[in-house]
């Protein structure tokens, strides 16, 4: 049996039986992972203005910190896409979630730029396989017309996670130190891997397909919608990688904020970033009902955030900061809601048992662009300013979508084709 009559044998079960329950304890558990992974990855960028200083790190170094775990991130990505195909979700994404948790926790005994690096290396090999997995859950358990607004769940933990770092690691800090802020932050991976284990299951309807031989990722690079995708997740993702690493830096050297005023004012932007992933979904779930294609659904939201990340570009021009906070919570809005609808794209066009790996790849796009823009990022702010950074990463967004719009039809190239 072909990968696509297997699809669509285990969607028309799926159909009839009626979607499960059960999927909304599947998704909340991928949603806590991805909140776990935000605040593992988001601590750096929160203790960044006291660390640099302990280290005497400038903004060039800082950015190779950001490099090496971009760097792993990259590389992993297309690792553990088919890795987390081949183990099967609940042991791949459990793979995953133990190694970053106790990378994270490894970051206390850093003493310097160079054992940073390399602790912030281990923490990026881990957190790859977050969205290969998580994706996965979504096409395991959501029918087609919930997988936007589903993916949205899973991937607003990292607004989520996002909005908790700043005054939680700030508070933890202030009370015992940013070694402590690492320790309590990872750990909490641990507990989740517990649940995981005794929770997690694959649907019966389509464990027949997912035990399938997934396609191999080397003739997944031979399909132009993987390429194209990937291409686009280049210009996509370093404007969130900016905010996630700089935001808090950019309000202490460009806006004056101290510690304290960055507790109470980094999470912001994260907010209404959680809640663009909802209305993301929401929105091409609405035009799925008014009776516009999935696949044309999907490309005009992902146009449609896009063009409101360019109000990051107002962002660094104006003067007044709260201003300036508003303008950036509505890029980073922009930003997940476009990638809700770009997360549901690989299940939308590929079987059950090849998703992890078709995002794994187009996620090394993400991560090559994260490193070469992260770099820049340093270098430009050290010579410049934030403004052509702020500029650079209110265009970028447009490009990919620009690209996404011009991804093939889905009766333009048949997944089979991939296996012949």
């Amino acid at each position: 049996m072909t990968p696509n009559a297997s699809a669509s044998v285990a969607e028309k079960d799926q159909l009839a039986a009626g979607p499960s329950r059960l999927r909304w304890v599947m998704i909340s558990l991928a949603f806590l992972a991805t909140v776990i992974n935000y605040l593992d990855r988001q601590t750096l960028s929160v203790v960044a203005p006291v660390i640099t200083e302990q280290f005497r790190m400038s903004n060039v170094d800082y950015s190779r910190v950001v490099f090496a775990f971009m760097l792993a991130y990259t590389i992993m990505n297309g690792v553990s896409g088919p890795m987390v195909d081949r183990l099967g979700t609940k042991l791949g994404y459990a793979v995953c979630v133990g190694w970053w948790s106790i990378a994270a926790m490894l970051h206390a005994l850093a003493r310097g730029p160079l054992s940073l690096g390399v602790f912030r290396f281990l923490l990026g090999m881990g957190e790859a396989g977050n969205w290969p997995a998580g994706v996965k859950v979504v096409s395991e358990w959501f029918p087609p017309k919930e997988r936007a607004f589903a993916s949205g769940i899973f991937n607003s933990g990292s607004a989520i996670g996002a909005v908790i770092a700043p005054p939680l690691v700030a508070w933890i800090v202030l009370q015992s130190g940013w070694r402590s802020a690492f320790l309590i932050v990872g750990g909490a991976g641990l507990v989740w891997l517990v649940l995981w284990l005794m929770i997690y299951s694959t649907p019966a309807n389509v464990r027949a397909e997912v035990a399938e031989r997934p396609v191999p990722a080397s003739k997944l690079f031979r399909s132009k919608w993987v390429c194209m995708f990937t291409i686009s997740k280049i210009f996509s993702d370093p404007a969130w990688y900016f905010y996630i690493f700089w935001f808090p830096q950019y309000l202490k050297s460009a806006r004056g904020f101290d510690l304290a005023s960055i507790g109470k004012f980094a999470w912001i932007p994260f907010l209404t970033a959680d809640a663009g992933n909802l209305i993301g979904g929401a929105f091409s779930a609405a035009l799925l009902h008014i009776g516009v294609p999935a696949v044309r659904a999907r490309k005009i939201s992902v146009l449609f955030f896009a063009a409101l990340m360019t109000s990051a570009i107002p962002a660094v021009l104006v003067s007044n900061v709260y201003v300036s906070i508003a303008l950036i919570s509505t890029a980073t809005l922009g930003y997940t809601g476009a990638l809700a609808n770009m997360l549901a794209m690989p299940a939308d066009r590929f079987p059950r048992n090849t998703v992890g790996s078709v995002w794994g790849i187009a996620s090394m796009g993400a991560g090559f662009g994260g490193m070469v823009f992260s770099l820049l990022t340093g270098w430009v702010i050290d010579h410049y300013s934030y403004v052509p950074v702020f500029i650079g990463f209110g265009i970028l967004p447009l490009i990919a979508a620009g690209i996404v719009w011009c991804l093939p039809e889905a009766k333009q190239e048949r997944t089979a084709d991939l296996t012949a």
